[in-house]
């Protein structure tokens, strides 16, 4: 089989799903030792190792399509993985800061530094969209 094997997306996306093995299993063991098969349980650690791990589901399809097609219309290896790699760092970020339990630089970091990739990919598939780019 031929194509474009989009390697940038793919290192990505395998960071990414290793990183959703990660706090899925946060989560699964958690459940196991406080015996909890729905919902939360009433522990403010769950509830917030559901959310990031939400969270990681929620950013993860948009960044990684816009990654794609970005890709596919021959943006910047370079500036694809130096995105993408802020990215990966900004979904560790983020749920190790949620386990803190208070305001604190990962989880703050992490969200902000979501937002500026997700903005960005966006300005720059817009560009590239409206050929400007």
């Amino acid at each position: 089989m031929t194509g474009t094997t989009l390697p940038v997306t793919l290192a990505v996306a395998a960071s990414l799903g290793t990183i959703s093995l990660w706090l899925g299993l946060r989560i699964f063991r958690m459940r196991l030792r406080d015996n909890v098969l729905i919902g939360d349980g009433g522990e403010d650690v769950l509830a917030g190792r559901m959310r990031a791990h939400a969270n990681l589901v929620e950013y993860a399809p948009f960044v990684l399509a816009l990654l794609a097609l970005i890709e596919l219309a021959r943006g910047s290896s370079l500036t694809l993985g130096v995105t993408g790699a802020m990215f990966v760092v900004a979904r560790i970020a983020h749920p190790i800061g949620m386990d803190l339990r208070r305001s604190n630089v990962p989880r703050a970091g992490g969200a902000i530094l979501t937002w500026l990739v997700l903005a960005f990919l966006v300005g720059w598939a817009a560009l590239i969209a409206t050929g400007v780019a």
